[in-house]
């Protein structure tokens, strides 16, 4: 995307839990991006004093994965120029509406998020990205309201209210609970102005380890670093 463009949230579809091989259906860049989103997290306690005691000691038993809500919506009247489509200037009239409305949005994002793959006998696993955020995930629920029609019927509007589960695979779990050590597995989060040698600095005490890291997380090159992506950093293979 060129400096100074509109980012568009998008939806990446993956069939493995590492989110290294893309599912054989494109990504979804949606029309309209959201104007808000939910990001929810909960702690889990209990409370092992019998009834009838006095006062309250929770003791952490354990945390849910977070959950984001969106709202999408989706629109065919003309008046939203399709994704990658000019902006209506001041007196134009809209496009026609397709006379198939919203059906092929809509079939293109239940591909993507919604689908059963018959191949991994399961949903596809779910990388959401828009400017600075990225959230790994799965689709929980997804409720279709449609809203306005075509003289046909066909649907020309609908918002999608859609609440996604975060994913995190054992293996990084793993790795999230092991001590910073350059002989352990562990994970850091990319911010503003990391780069894939800098933080192998951090870990292992050298840079030269990048091209490693970037493999095992499944990068094409140290520079596709974004912030907010997650990382592993495998142990070291014989001396630093």
């Amino acid at each position: 995307m060129p400096d100074g463009g509109l980012a568009k949230l998008k939806i990446q579809a993956f069939t493995d839990r590492r989110f290294r091989d893309e599912a054989p259906v494109p990504a979804i860049v949606v029309p309209i991006n959201p104007e808000k989103y939910k990001r929810s997290g909960r702690i889990h306690y209990t409370d092992p004093k019998p009834a009838g005691s006095p006062g309250g000691s929770p003791v952490f038993d354990k945390m849910d994965r977070e959950t984001v809500a969106f709202e999408l919506v989706f629109d065919a009247t003309g008046v939203v120029p399709a994704a990658g489509g000019a902006a209506l200037s001041k007196g134009r009239a809209a496009k026609p509406a397709p006379a198939q409305g919203i059906s092929e949005q809509i079939k293109n994002l239940k591909a993507v998020a919604y689908a059963y793959n018959g191949k991994t006998h399961q949903p596809h696993f779910l990388r959401l990205a828009w400017g600075t955020f990225l959230f790994k995930c799965r689709l929980e629920t997804l409720d279709l309201n449609y809203s306005l029609f075509a003289p046909n019927g066909a649907p020309l509007r609908a918002t999608a209210n859609a609440t996604f589960l975060g994913y995190t695979d054992e293996y990084i779990l793993q790795a999230m609970m092991k001590k910073s050590s350059p002989d352990l597995t562990h994970m850091l989060t990319a911010q503003a102005g990391d780069t894939l040698p800098l933080l192998c600095h951090r870990v292992y005490g050298h840079s030269r380890y990048y091209s490693q890291v970037a493999e095992a997380n499944g990068l094409t090159g140290f520079r596709d670093l974004r912030p907010g992506m997650q990382l592993i950093f495998p142990p070291l293979d014989g001396p630093m």
